[in-house]
């Protein structure tokens, strides 16, 4: 049983736009949001609106801002518009696109694991990666325990890419890899912090 796409999805997916020549997608972070929806599987569009809601039901919006700016690599800062007003408009931005598709069919199957039963696991695996600041770390367990163990896996994949001096294990990686099996991801998911794997 296996997702819908072999790489990143979600939240997660849509922090990845936020690199430093991001605005070359477009002049506003909601339009470069908009852009890549507009230009996706309606799979991809419910699985971000899914995580998007999720955290806007979930964290305090200061909360989210931590999540929002340790997942991407560069991202407007959060004086003109708060954590949870910038997911709302992810959120406001998914169902836009989603109006404009007819028949479109509900995420089923592995596309619905919320990784509950891996929550533990999760949260131990935040807490290890030491070279994140506590508080990206505090907010990752918030999501962990408040939102799904599957989407704070997720994030923490990206805060650890973006963070700065980073490096994983052998056995981290290998720990890492075992979740991304348990949690049905694609080939590319976990993959994408392989390259900071310390070897002995």
């Amino acid at each position: 049983m296996q997702r819908f796409t072999e790489f990143d999805f979600g939240v997660s997916w849509v922090m990845g736009f936020f690199h430093q020549d991001w605005i070359h997608d477009g002049p506003t972070a909601a339009d470069v949001v908009a852009k890549h929806l507009g230009e996706e599987s309606d799979e991809e569009v419910l699985a971000v609106r899914r995580d998007a809601r999720a955290l806007l039901d979930h964290l305090p919006s200061e909360t989210l801002e931590v999540l929002w700016t340790a997942g991407t690599q560069y991202i407007p800062s959060f004086e003109r518009i708060t954590g949870s007003e910038w997911t709302r408009t992810v959120v406001d931005l998914c169902a836009s696109r989603l109006s404009a598709t007819t028949d479109v069919r509900p995420l089923t199957g592995a596309d619905i694991e919320d990784g509950l039963a891996h929550r533990d696991a999760v949260v131990a695996e935040i807490e290890r990666v030491e070279f994140l600041d506590a508080e990206v770390r505090g907010a990752l367990v918030d999501c962990a325990r408040r939102c799904t163990p599957d989407l704070a896996f997720r994030v923490l994949l990206r805060a650890v890419v973006y963070a700065s001096d980073g490096s994983l294990s052998p056995a981290q990686y290998q720990r890492m890899e075992a979740l991304g099996s348990a949690l049905h991801y694609g080939e590319f998911v976990v993959e994408s912090v392989g390259f900071l794997v310390q070897e002995p």
